[in-house]
C-alpha cells in the first residue's frame, strides 16, 4: 500500500461527492466552520476534522441503530488492550499506564470514519475516494492497514521465508473473500448476538461489552458454512474424531507469526513514542485451550505468543505490571492462513508423537512458566502405533509440582 501524496489525503471530489448521500449535507452541518467567511483561516475556525470522533453527534441523527452500540465496541474501547494491561498491574499504576497507553496504544482506537471515509492517522490517514463514504470497508486501505502484521500478511500469504512457502488462506485466494465476508458490520459495531438486546421482548436482557476479540460467542464461526464438518456428514473420519476437541486450526493453520518482549519508550532522536520488540518469527504450536467454554468447546487450539514482558512499560516508571504472571504469555489464537491440506493434516502421526507441534514446557523461558500453566502440554500425543502401549510420551521438561494455575 503506497502512501497518499498530501494532496489526496483532503482531495474533495466535486464531481461525484456532491451526488452522494453525504453530498446532501451542508459541509458545516458535520465540520463546523464558517460558509459565510471571507478568507481561509475565519472559514476553517472551530473546524471539527473528524466528526465521527464523537459518533452520537456526528453520525447519530442518521445513524442511530449503530452508534448507539459502537461506543462500546471494542474498535472504539480499546478494552482487549486494558483487560490486559488491569490484569497485570495494581490500581496505583493506572496513571503511569494510560500516559504510555496514550502515547503507544491509543492511536488504535478507530471511529466510523476511519473505516468508511478515510485511512486511520495510525497507517498514514487520508481519504480513500476523496470523502466519498464506502459502505463497505476497503480490506487493504482500512482493515488489513491495521491489522496487517498478524492478520494481514497470513491472509494474503506475505509470511513467506527464505525456506518456507507459505501460500494465501484459501478463502482468499480461492474464494477471493474480503474480511467482511466473515466479519460482519453487525459484528464491528459491537452490536451483540443477543437478539433482544436490540430488539426488546419480555425476556430482554442487558448483555455486558465485550472485554476481549474472544469475549462472548464465537463469531465467525467455521461451522457456519463448513456444516457437513460439524453434523459428521463429510465422510472424513478426522473431523469424526477429532471434531469437538481441537479447533479447525489446529488442522488447517499453517505456520503463522508470534513476537516476543515489546518495550515502549520516547525516541531520543525525534522526541516521537517508539516501540519496539525482541523478535518476530513463524511458528506453529498446539496448547491446551484457555478459554474453554460451551461455545469453544475445544480442548486444544493453536496459540501464540504475546509480545509483552514484566518490563515493557518501565520508561513510564518501576514494576507498573507487579502481577504479570496472572496472565499466560501464549494465547488463545485463530491465525489466517487457513489451508485444506496442511503438514500436520498430511497422517495421524503427523501430530501423534511429534513433540515439534505442541507448547511444551521447555519451549517456554522459566520466568514465563507460572503464567502459561494452563495451556501448556505435559503429554503429548503417542504415535498411533502405540496408543495401547501403557508407556505415554512425556516432554522433555515438565512443570514444577509446587507451581499453581494463576
Amino acid at each position: 500500500m503506497a502512501p497518499l501524496e498530501p494532496w489526496e489525503k483532503v482531495l474533495v471530489d466535486g464531481e461525484t461527492y456532491p451526488e452522494t448521500v453525504h453530498g446532501q449535507i451542508a459541509c458545516v452541518d458535520c465540520h463546523g466552520g464558517d460558509d459565510s467567511a471571507e478568507n481561509k483561516n475565519d472559514a476553517h475556525a472551530d473546524m471539527i476534522r473528524d466528526p465521527s470522533a464523537d459518533p452520537e453527534v456526528g453520525c447519530g441523527e442518521c445513524h442511530p441503530d449503530v452508534t448507539a452500540v459502537s461506543a462500546t465496541s471494542l474498535h472504539s474501547t480499546l478494552n482487549g488492550y486494558w483487560n490486559a494491561l488491569d490484569q497485570r498491574s495494581v490500581p496505583e499504576n493506572h496513571e503511569a499506564l494510560s500516559e504510555m497507553f496514550g502515547n503507544h496504544c491509543a492511536s488504535c482506537h478507530a471511529t466510523c470514519g476511519d473505516c468508511h471515509v478515510s485511512q486511520p492517522d495510525s497507517v498514514g490517514s487520508g481519504f480513500i475516494e476523496g470523502h466519498n463514504f464506502n459502505a463497505t470497508p476497503s480490506m487493504t486501505r482500512n482493515c488489513t492497514a491495521c491489522h496487517g502484521s498478524r492478520v494481514g500478511n497470513e491472509y494474503l500469504g506475505k509470511n513467506s521465508a527464505e525456506d518456507l512457502e507459505l501460500r494465501p488462506d484459501v478463502h482468499f485466494r480461492q474464494g477471493r473473500m474480503t474480511c467482511v465476508d466473515c466479519h460482519t458490520s453487525h459484528e464491528m459495531h459491537g452490536q451483540t448476538d443477543d437478539c433482544q438486546n436490540c430488539h426488546d421482548g419480555p425476556e430482554a436482557m442487558a448483555v455486558a461489552p465485550p472485554e476481549h476479540r474472544y469475549d462472548g460467542v464465537q463469531s465467525p464461526r467455521c461451522e457456519t458454512c463448513h456444516q457437513t464438518v460439524a453434523t459428521g456428514q463429510d465422510d472424513v473420519e478426522m473431523h469424526a474424531v477429532h471434531g469437538a476437541d481441537l479447533s479447525c486450526q489446529v488442522c488447517h493453520s499453517v505456520a503463522y507469526t508470534s513476537c516476543d518482549n515489546c518495550h515502549v519508550e520516547l525516541s531520543v532522536e525525534t522526541g516521537n513514542p517508539k516501540f519496539s520488540t525482541d523478535g518476530a518469527y513463524l511458528t506453529f504450536l498446539i496448547g491446551r485451550n484457555p478459554l474453554k467454554s460451551f461455545d469453544r468447546p475445544y480442548d486444544f487450539v493453536t496459540v501464540r505468543h504475546i509480545p509483552i514482558a514484566d518490563d515493557s512499560y518501565s520508561f513510564y516508571g518501576d514494576d507498573l505490571l507487579p502481577n504479570f504472571h496472572e496472565r499466560a504469555t501464549w494465547a488463545y489464537a485463530t491465525p489466517h492462513n487457513i489451508q485444506l491440506e496442511t503438514p500436520q493434516a498430511a497422517s495421524c502421526d503427523s501430530c501423534h508423537g511429534n513433540a515439534d507441534l505442541f507448547l511444551t514446557a521447555d519451549k517456554i523461558v522459566a520466568e514465563e512458566l507460572e503464567a502459561n500453566h494452563d495451556l501448556i502440554i505435559d503429554v503429548i500425543p503417542p504415535p498411533i502405533a502405540a496408543i495401547q502401549s501403557p508407556v505415554a510420551i512425556t516432554t522433555t521438561e515438565t512443570i514444577s509440582p509446587t507451581v499453581e494455575s494463576p
